[in-house]
């Protein structure tokens, strides 16, 4: 069966910084693109940041220049590295592939940023 588990979350102060990590295991032949997406309190779920396994990036507007994806095609782990992070940043991140032609949810992970 193939599964995402990611990890890394916590509470972190404004300014702080964290990196979560999303590992795919399992039977996998394909595994393109990867993603994190989050959702806050009350609002949708949204595209933080996605990777292809070429190393193509992109971002939301929200987070650019703060965070950056990467992963490692060897180990089927995507990370997230987030640098100044503010209140608003709070959520469940969730990381996202196409394994075998499938979409896969991780769990999630909460991430809080407060004082």
């Amino acid at each position: 069966q193939v599964q995402l588990v990611e990890s890394g979350g916590g509470l972190v102060q404004p300014g702080g910084s964290l990196k979560l990590s999303c590992a795919a295991s399992g039977s996998i032949f394909s595994i393109e693109p990867m993603a994190w997406h989050r959702q806050a309190p009350g609002k949708q779920r949204e595209l933080v940041a996605s990777i292809t396994s070429g190393g193509s990036t992109k971002y939301a507007d929200s987070v650019k220049g703060r965070f950056t994806i990467s992963r490692d095609n060897a180990k089927n782990t995507v990370y997230l590295q987030m640098n100044s992070l503010k209140p608003e940043d709070t959520a469940v991140y969730y990381c996202n592939a196409l394994i075998n032609f499938k979409s896969i949810w991780g769990q999630g992970t909460q991430v809080t940023v407060s004082s």
